[in-house]
């Protein structure tokens, strides 16, 4: 929580949750379309390739994301841009860029990165879990990932036995 009070804008708290939370990359986040959301039914539909990762929004994040359209639309209603989240030269640019990763940088609190919110994130569910299935499951990643985390998080259990 002390995370998003740093965060000052409406685009700044939805990165640092789908991040934090969610444990999406960077382009992840860049390249989610808005009919990715469905804040009816509280999931994000996440596109990695021809792999789609669904998400199931807290109430956090589904408040985050409903600000965040809310204040997108107000700001810019005009905007036929496809990409969930956009910037003052994204919204209006006809051949509808998504936002760059310097903009999700820039709405980042002072010393955070993407990449550092999502390590952090993972590795705190692999203390609390050890299972790599599940961390899979929850963010949609590979099993050789997964079992990365799972032996930073526990080397004793994952060491090798003496022949």
């Amino acid at each position: 929580m002390g995370l998003l009070a740093q965060a000052s804008t409406p685009l700044g708290r939805l990165v640092v949750a789908l991040a934090s939370i969610h444990a999406l990359p960077g382009h992840g986040i860049r390249t989610l379309r808005t009919t990715d959301l469905n804040l009816s039914c509280g999931t994000l539909e996440v596109r990695r390739g021809l792999l789609r990762h669904t998400l199931y929004l807290e109430e956090l994040t589904h408040q985050l994301a409903a600000d965040w359209t809310t204040y997108r639309h107000l700001r810019w209603p005009a905007s036929t841009n496809h990409h969930l989240l956009v910037s003052q030269k994204t919204a209006v640019d006809p051949d509808h860029p998504a936002v760059s990763i310097g903009t999700l940088r820039a709405s980042l609190p002072k010393g955070l990165t993407l990449d550092g919110l999502r390590q952090d994130r993972i590795l705190n569910e692999a203390f609390e879990c050890a299972d790599p299935l599940k961390l899979m499951r929850l963010f949609g990643i590979t099993e050789q990932t997964a079992m990365r985390y799972v032996t930073a998080a526990h080397p004793e259990r994952t060491a090798k036995l003496p022949r």
